[in-house]
């Protein structure tokens, strides 16, 4: 196999891949092997026909596209390799010639890992705060350790008001015709979380329990193409409406949902729990100050493609967190008014800049030659370790290499984190 190399522009490349002829007939002859059993040819029991029989009733290209599904994988793979390629984008493959009787032509136009030319990046200023806790902070926080603690009690004696937890059946229809994701029951609603599009909420304040009434609302224009713009009505049926009822805040309180004793003692635990989160805040505000100004200080062209596979990439991790949640894509949409090309553009720009994070903080880790020692690495499988409760050795022999591999990329980006926030200078 021979591969050839052109640099386009941003970072792109082209591969050009020839597959051997012999190479690609043993692809075809797998192809006939997997495929022989689903073929029907005149004169023969299925799966008995001979291959070359097959290819002169169906034509030499039956087995081409499976062959090259085959094939292909382990060719482009091999290139890259070959030519010490750095990809950061799934491949745009194109084929040149598939002939019968002659090599096989196939083109991948990938992006690979542009070059960082840093700029001054040590001695960044950055203002380093001074933390501290007041008496309103800790009462703030007792508020809400109450709110969590809070039991949700029936409401019998009034309307539903905003502020009240409802539980609800409802049935939405456009045009007199139900549509889809627009029934749902016994859904728990808070209203005034703006869960829901227009005024839906509002409708439901000054409503009854087991009351049964219509909501009118109308979709924003930049709604799911098929509701877009479009008034909906939504039979629902108010089926409890519940409030929160809060704890009394003395002794008992601490003795039930704290590990003290007194209620003095807990806001004591709480005030030296609050020091510590403002002052990590606080150090975490100053890192992130002076690594944008080290981003911003620093040069390198970020292909397209690169951008787009990380789009994708936090799409597929927002849709899986939603799926957990047991809401799907089409649902979120409907209820937020978005759509995928709105939702993409929402996260491009935190693709682009996670992207420039990741390249700036590795070509510090190269500059000043920082590494992960074996003992790092053992101190980070033993914090998981504690942290899931399981034995740090047994946690180690389950780290795949790969997995690995990401853990030291991990620690690696921290540690040049922390370079550059101690070599900082103080405003």
């Amino acid at each position: 196999m021979s591969n050839t190399l052109e640099k386009l522009e941003h970072n792109m490349v082209k591969i050009s891949m020839e597959i051997p002829t012999e190479d690609f007939d043993k692809a075809c002859d797998r192809a006939y092997q997997k495929e022989k059993n689903r073929i029907t040819l005149p004169g023969f029991r299925k799966g008995k026909a001979p291959r070359k029989m097959i290819e002169r009733f169906y034509g030499k290209e039956i087995f081409f596209e499976d062959a090259l599904n085959d094939i292909l994988p382990d060719v482009y793979m091999n290139a890259v390799k070959e030519l010490e390629l750095d990809v950061v984008s799934r491949p745009q493959i194109d084929v040149d010639k598939m002939e019968a009787g002659s090599p096989v032509v196939v083109t991948a136009t990938v992006a690979v890992k542009p070059e960082v030319t840093l700029g001054e990046y040590k001695g960044v200023v950055a203002e380093k705060e001074t933390v501290a806790v007041t008496e309103d902070d800790v009462e703030e926080e007792l508020k809400k350790s109450a709110e969590k603690n809070a039991r949700l009690v029936d409401v019998t004696d009034r309307p539903a008001e905003m502020g009240d937890e409802v539980i609800i059946d409802f049935d939405g229809y456009v045009d007199g015709k139900a549509f889809e994701g627009g029934k749902s029951e016994d859904y728990h609603l808070t209203l005034g979380s703006h869960s829901f599009v227009d005024t839906f909420e509002d409708q439901i304040v000054g409503k009854n329990a087991e009351e049964a009434f219509d909501v009118t609302v109308t979709f924003p224009e930049n709604y799911h193409k098929d509701l877009a713009g479009k008034e909906a009505v939504f039979k629902v049926v108010l089926k409890k409406i519940q409030k929160k009822e809060l704890p009394e805040l003395d002794d008992d309180y601490a003795k039930d949902y704290s590990e003290f004793d007194t209620l003095a003692e807990y806001k004591e635990d709480l005030h030296k729990k609050l020091l510590e989160t403002k002052q990590k805040e606080a150090d975490d505000r100053r890192a992130r100050t002076v690594l944008d100004a080290v981003i911003a200080g620093a040069q390198m062209d970020i292909p397209e493609a690169m951008v787009e596979d990380r789009v994708d990439s936090m799409i597929q991790n927002f849709s899986n967190n939603l799926r957990y949640q047991g809401i799907n894509m089409d649902q979120y949409m409907q209820m937020t008014g978005s759509n995928m090309a709105s939702l993409r553009a929402s996260v491009r720009q935190d693709a682009e800049k996670s992207i420039k994070e990741a390249l700036v903080l590795e070509a510090v880790v190269k500059a000043e030659n920082l590494e992960v020692t074996d003992e790092d690495f053992d101190a980070e499988v033993q914090k998981l370790a504690d942290l899931y409760k399981i034995e740090a050795d047994k946690l180690k022999g389950n780290i795949s290499d790969s997995e690995k591999e990401g853990m030291l990329e991990e620690m690696k980006s921290k540690k040049a984190v922390e370079w550059l926030v101690a070599n900082a200078k103080e405003a």
